[in-house]
């Protein structure tokens, strides 16, 4: 079989050897990078090379640069998500903008995980999370109309305390999730709403929770910038 060569633009092999570096602490907080003349040197690429693959790693929060002093990693802390504990995200720094809420068709996927027959909707509300002001994630609920027809979930406007109270009101209270995770290249809508750098990719959660008697109530599809977080599991052994 013929060896793989790595057939991207220099300037993105470079940033990505950067961006690994930083990202394992080899490169920590603070620490100025070699001047651009060494750069060039080390890895034997253009000027102008350099200078791509710094703004595409300054476009994505990793460096700063500082007038006359130089280039440094960025002090930065990823977005933790504990992919075993289904939490609401914290108040201090967080919140929503409520993009649409109507009756909807649900994706394929979406319609499997809540067992939705061909004619069947479903309620969607679609958010946009903000951190500092600055969006982190793009969110899509989805909740079977004849489970929630008539409730909370299917009005526009913030819910008094939350889905999982109406959920439990009607009956259904959450009582486990499934997450199933994945990675590619985001949509315009995604690109833009997040406002993400060229090229890089977005971290996909199907979220499915169920009720009593392992009943789907809610399916939501998450997108977030894979540059911002880091994915975090805690899992027994058995013995």
């Amino acid at each position: 079989m013929a060896k793989r060569t790595d057939g991207r633009p220099r300037h993105q092999q470079i940033a990505a050897d950067l961006r690994a570096r930083i990202m394992s602490g080899e490169l920590g907080p603070g620490t100025q990078l070699p001047s651009t003349p060494k750069l060039v040197a080390q890895y034997a690429a253009a000027n102008a090379t350099i200078q791509r693959a710094l703004a595409s790693l300054k476009d994505e929060g990793f460096l700063d640069s500082h007038i006359g002093k130089g280039v440094y990693v960025r002090a930065r802390q990823p977005h933790v998500v504990d992919i075993a504990a289904y939490l609401a995200p914290s108040p201090r720094g967080y919140s929503y903008q409520l993009l649409d809420v109507r009756e909807a068709r649900p994706p394929a996927d979406v319609a499997e995980a809540l067992a939705l027959a061909d004619d069947d909707l479903a309620v969607l509300r679609h958010r946009l999370l903000l951190h500092a002001d600055e969006p982190v994630e793009l969110s899509w609920s989805y909740y079977p109309l004849q489970i929630v027809r008539g409730s909370d979930i299917t009005k526009r406007g913030k819910i008094p305390g939350g889905a999982p109270r109406v959920l439990a009101d009607l009956g259904y209270p959450q009582r486990e999730l499934l997450d199933r995770l994945s990675a590619r290249l985001p949509t315009t809508h995604e690109l833009e709403l997040l406002d993400l750098p060229d090229d890089v990719p977005v971290i996909r959660q199907l979220r499915v929770i169920h009720s009593d008697g392992a009943q789907p109530v809610e399916a939501s599809i998450l997108v977030k910038g894979a540059h911002l977080y880091e994915l975090k599991y805690l899992q027994p052994i058995p013995h």
